[in-house]
């Protein structure tokens, strides 16, 4: 039998990813393009194609680099006046996976890195994100933090028709987080946001988003989100035999989370795929009930460990098996040399839902 806190989330998908987002008024927003026009202002779109965008803006870089200036060739940088509002991108993305409204997706990633500068840090929404991660409440942003900050530019690339896959769909297997130096909460950031090695997977394709941090031109944190884009009929990566599963570690915690997990995280977060928000959400998807975001597992774990970690560092982690919301699940670190190891497993029947490494 549920209990009250589950049936709040029996919402319409349209409400569920609506998102806490600031949409600009009409007269708003003809007011701020008259006061500064933007050819590139993608930011308060929803799915735009990009390709006009990125023909325009190749124009200029060619011939910025014709007259010695300017960016080497390769991707089209396209610089976004601010964040995206992520609820029209969820929006979009749902309606584009209802039966009959496919396309054909392209071959490669798209030769765009969105750009976004002055992003500062609210200090109560890091707060907020703390308590709901498990992190202490100080300045210095947790290594997961900016991921949520850039979240929106990553969200803009992988809504664009031009993406390879579908977002709606997309399996988060891997994540990897690179702190070259602590952030502060003062600091003014810079973000981008690109993708990169399209490559077979034996599901279907994978390919890698690439956001970057950086204060006054210096890279200070980067993050790299392998993706999968499951396809039918799909070969080439040669399917592994899992065999026989070893033994969950013996547990260093237990941790509880409940189906609130899933609506606090999409709040901080921005990120409102319904699979995370709702037993609706999750059923259209092939999940019985919500799952937790697989960022959210990874936060959790690393707070765990917050007072061990180094100021500058790397953080990867696969994910494995989702964390069904509520479950109980055992948390396990051991260092090893310089380095820790720590994993996620299911409680009782010992399934594994996360394992990292911080070097």
């Amino acid at each position: 039998m549920m209990g009250r806190e589950e049936d709040a989330d029996e919402l319409s998908v349209h409400e569920l990813i609506e998102g806490p987002t600031e949409i600009l008024s009409a007269r708003d927003l003809a007011a701020a393009r008259a006061a500064r026009p933007d050819p590139y202002d993608l930011a308060t779109a929803g799915t735009q194609d990009l390709s006009s965008y990125a023909e325009d803006a190749t124009r200029e870089a060619r011939d910025a680099e014709a007259a010695g200036t300017g960016a080497p060739a390769g991707r089209t940088v396209v610089e976004l006046p601010r964040l995206p509002a992520t609820g029209p991108l969820y929006r979009q993305a749902v309606l584009g996976a209802l039966p009959g409204a496919g396309r054909r997706r392209a071959a490669a990633p798209p030769e765009v890195e969105l750009a976004v500068a002055g992003v500062t840090v609210d200090r109560v929404h890091l707060a907020d994100y703390d308590r709901v991660c498990g992190f202490r409440l100080v300045d210095r942003l947790p290594a997961t933090y900016p991921y949520v900050m850039g979240f929106p530019l990553m969200l803009r690339l992988m809504a664009a028709p031009e993406f390879p896959m579908p977002l709606v769909g997309l399996v988060h297997l891997a994540n990897r987080i690179r702190v070259h130096r602590p952030i502060d909460a003062g600091e003014t950031l810079g973000f981008r946001a690109y993708a990169e090695n399209l490559r077979p997977h034996d599901r279907g394709r994978q390919v890698d988003v690439v956001l970057v941090a950086s204060v006054g031109g210096e890279e200070v944190w980067r993050s790299v989100s392998t993706c999968l884009g499951k396809e039918r009929g799909a070969g080439g990566g040669g399917r592994r035999d899992p065999g026989e599963r070893p033994p969950a570690p013996a547990a260093s915690a237990l941790w509880r989370p409940t189906p609130r997990v899933g609506r606090d995280y999409a709040r901080v977060s921005g990120d409102h795929n319904p699979i995370h928000t709702s037993r609706l959400g999750a059923r259209l998807f092939g999940f019985p009930r919500p799952i937790a975001h697989g960022m959210w597992s990874k936060a959790r774990c690393l707070a765990a460990l917050e007072s061990r970690l180094p100021d500058a560092y790397t953080v990867e982690v696969a994910f494995k098996l989702p964390v069904p919301l509520p479950s109980t699940v055992a948390f396990n670190a051991r260092q090893a040399g310089t380095m820790w190891e720590f994993a996620l497993h299911h409680a009782r029947a010992g399934r594994p839902h996360l394992a990292g490494v911080v070097s």
